[in-house]
């Protein structure tokens, strides 16, 4: 059935009900469904987006640009006042963190101030794996000291940092107890190729247009986004609330996109639901009345 068809059945059941209830006229009114946030953040009046543990890619700044954008949306979408201040290096704080968590133990070991096992020794073989030694050589990368993050499992040895409550709990004393906002984000390349299917437009002899869907072998590219949002109470250092999210996209291989472009366009599908977090959200529609 085409959209038209659809169009004049749906008068013709409209006008069946109307003939049926006996009235003449009818009229539609705008509506707006209320959704709950997620969370309860009445005891909150501010709200700090910390910084993010970000890699994939070293065309977007995922740290700085995903900071600017949820700033940018709780501006305007939140009722929380937002704390200005520059984004945190997050990666390497948590490298700091782990290593000198990593040093703390192996002193402790060695002068006996808390034995693990039968007699206090300062083998430190023992002691919590740090996270692997960040890359120094300045000449050869740019962002010198940045831990080289490419996937989810170079991304699983910093979660340690959002565990960290010690962290958080001084960080939210330093801005006055804020709900904090941080986590991960990766945003890969990605590239596959395979048959597609795709509508095509074909004339008949007459000139008449139609459009028939065509299965097409075609080799593509684009991005995968996936953002972890870490809600955390800046009072307490503990996390409230934790979300993760898997957007994907894919161009031609003739088409050039900038990959900045790119991450927008896969953010703007992310942010509705990061904003229901905190907010609550109302969906609009219309409601046929009968006179």
């Amino acid at each position: 059935m085409t959209a038209r068809s659809a169009a004049a059945a749906s008068s013709l059941v409209l006008a069946g009900l109307l003939a049926l209830a006996g009235c003449t006229d009818f009229y539609e009114i705008p509506i707006e469904t209320p959704i709950q946030p997620k969370m309860d953040v009445s005891g909150f009046q501010r709200v700090l987006v910390a910084g993010f543990i970000g890699g994939g890619t070293e065309d977007v700044d995922a740290n700085l640009e995903t900071v600017r954008l949820l700033r940018s949306q709780l501006r305007t979408k939140s009722q929380l006042r937002i704390i200005e201040a520059d984004a945190l290096p997050l990666a390497d704080i948590a490298t700091t963190e782990s290593n000198r968590d990593s040093a703390v133990a192996a002193a402790n070991s060695s002068a006996g101030v808390a034995p693990v096992g039968p007699i206090p020794t300062a083998n430190i073989a023992n002691a919590p794996e740090p996270i692997p030694a960040v890359k120094t050589d300045s000449k050869a990368d740019p962002k010198k000291g940045e831990p080289k993050i490419n996937n989810e499992k170079d991304l699983a040895k910093f979660d340690k940092i959002f565990a960290d409550v010690a962290y958080w709990k001084k960080l939210g004393e330093e801005y006055q107890n804020p709900l904090i906002v941080t986590g991960t984000v990766l945003f890969t390349p990605n590239q596959t190729s395979g048959f597609v299917m795709q509508n095509r437009e074909v004339y008949d002899a007459y000139g008449r247009r139609s459009v028939v869907p065509v299965r097409q072998y075609m080799e593509r590219k684009g991005f995968i986004l996936q953002p972890r949002f870490v809600f955390i109470d800046g009072r307490t250092g503990a996390i409230l609330y934790s979300e993760t999210f898997h957007e994907e996209i894919l161009y031609p291989q003739n088409q050039s996109v900038p990959a900045l472009s790119t991450y927008f366009e896969l953010m703007d599908r992310v942010i509705p639901s990061f904003l229901s977090t905190l907010s609550a959200q109302k969906i609009h529609g219309t409601r046929v009345l009968l006179k």
